[in-house]
């Protein structure tokens, strides 16, 4: 039995309409106790970034307190879309959105997250039951709105009983895009496609990350999927969609990815150019530009083909398949040569806590912890010293031909290795230190730290070192 979708009524007040080609796009204000059915059935799953509290929420919470009659010009308020729609008497609007990754929310997340918290606030202060104070993601809300529905109704109830009561008279804007004509087939097939870009231009002005609009299209997907399989721990760590929540971006993973992207056989991109791999140093320097060209290799008609016809992608190429199956074990390696750095360094020699840089890091910081799995750790290191040895696992990489495809796999198995090598690769590696003053930055932006990380295992492999 297909899931029902579900539906949503807007009372619209001074509602306008305007159709250009095949989109039709409905605008007015609605009183916020009309919000209270958008939150129940909708998500974030259209916006490109998911919404959290913080100083936006906190001034959009001010503003309706302040002076609620002015709050609908100082917002944008809402933007929502539905390819499925319904007409109601009294200027209603009934929305059934069939495809949440397109359609549901797609602009004014923090909008529709402050005054949700606001409305359950009230409700939860008439009740005498305090609203938790901590940091709140969108998914983190939803879950309290849901625990607290029943006191929502209850409050409602209330403001019935009271018609001088206008704690959720106050208007929000609402913008509501629609296919010109539901009914026809190709109409709402031109609507969907245009979704994705309309909901990426809207968030441009509050400086939309390349990352949002990948995870959108599902460039992250396989690699999402693999990393739950491989470290299910890491996996949460992982902030996969802007303001989800997560210590680790996702740009960090993806920048590791390149170590054995920059393996596979040269692809083409949308317009016939081939994708290069990014150079080394990037991986620690330019981890937007990483994601940019992640995004270049993930839209290749070679690497991934449309679902649906919602944008969303989906990896049918075997090669950059096997690359993300490395990638994902990059996280724990680069968090052993973390660990173990300092130790090594000072086997070769040196005084790494005496480095200027070390000391700055180290200085009252009580929690030391590795970057990617969080362990604790005795002394925390710049990452300039440390990518360069994480890139130079390319080393331990190869392309090979496996059932008639090209795989990217590992030579041997890495951990084992840097278990009985690390040390002598370090030794080989810390020679660079010296020719860059000690300067985190300097080793981790020089190319010529890369090749030196790459020359000490390819050595260690050969037997030389």
């Amino acid at each position: 039995m297909p899931i029902k979708k579900p539906s949503i009524i807007i009372k619209f007040d001074c509602s306008g309409e305007q159709t250009v080609g095949e989109i039709t796009k409905i605008v007015g204000l609605t009183r916020a106790r009309f919000l209270i059915s958008i939150i129940d059935a909708l998500d974030l799953e259209a916006n490109p970034r998911s919404a959290k509290t913080g100083p936006v929420t906190d001034a959009i919470q001010e503003s309706i307190e302040n002076d609620p009659r002015v709050f609908p010009f100082k917002t944008k308020g809402v933007l929502l879309a539905s390819s499925r729609y319904d007409r109601l008497e009294r200027n209603r609007i009934r929305i059934t959105p069939e495809s949440p990754e397109i359609e549901g929310i797609l602009d004014g997340g923090h909008n529709t997250l402050a005054i949700g918290l606001y409305i359950l606030n009230r409700a939860m202060q008439h009740k005498g039951i305090p609203l938790p104070r901590n940091t709140k993601t969108w998914d983190v809300f939803k879950e309290l709105w849901q625990k607290n529905r029943d006191i929502v109704d209850e409050y409602l109830d209330m403001l019935r009983r009271e018609p001088d009561n206008d704690a959720l008279n106050f208007f929000v804007p609402i913008e509501l895009l629609v296919p010109r004509d539901a009914e026809d087939g190709g109409c709402v097939e031109s609507f969907k496609s245009d979704l994705l870009e309309i909901c990426a231009a809207r968030n441009n002005n509050v400086q939309l990350q390349v990352s949002a609009k990948a995870n959108q299209r599902g460039y992250f997907d396989t690699l999402k999927s693999l990393m739950e399989s491989y470290d299910a721990d890491v996996n949460r760590r992982i902030e996969w969609k802007t303001n989800d929540g997560g210590e680790v971006k996702v740009q960090d993973l993806v920048a590791l990815a390149w170590i054995p992207l920059s393996l596979i056989n040269p692809v083409r991109d949308c317009d016939g150019r081939t994708v290069e791999p990014v150079s080394p140093q990037k991986i620690y320097s330019a981890k937007g530009s990483c994601l940019s060209q992640f995004e270049r290799l993930m839209s290749s008609p070679e690497v991934t083909l449309e679902v649906d016809s919602d944008y969303r992608r989906e990896l049918f190429n075997p090669e950059v398949l096997s690359a993300f199956e490395v990638a994902v074990q990059l996280p724990k390696l680069y968090d052993y040569i973390y660990e173990m750095f300092p130790k090594f360094y000072n086997f070769a020699g040196g005084s790494y806590g005496r480095i200027t840089a070390v000391k700055r890091l180290n200085e009252n910081r009580r929690e030391k912890k590795v970057p990617f799995t969080a362990k604790t750790v005795e002394t925390l290191s710049p990452d300039g010293f440390i990518a360069p040895l994480v890139y130079g696992l390319q080393a331990l990489m190869e392309n090979a031909v496996v059932d008639g495809h090209s795989v990217i796999r590992w030579k041997q198995e890495p951990m084992d290795f840097l278990r009985a090598n690390l040390e002598k690769v370090v030794v080989y590696y810390a020679g660079i230190f010296s020719m860059c003053d000690y300067d985190p930055q300097k080793i981790g932006k020089n190319a010529q730290s890369y090749t030196q990380a790459l020359s000490g295992y390819k050595m260690t492999l050969a037997g030389i070192l």
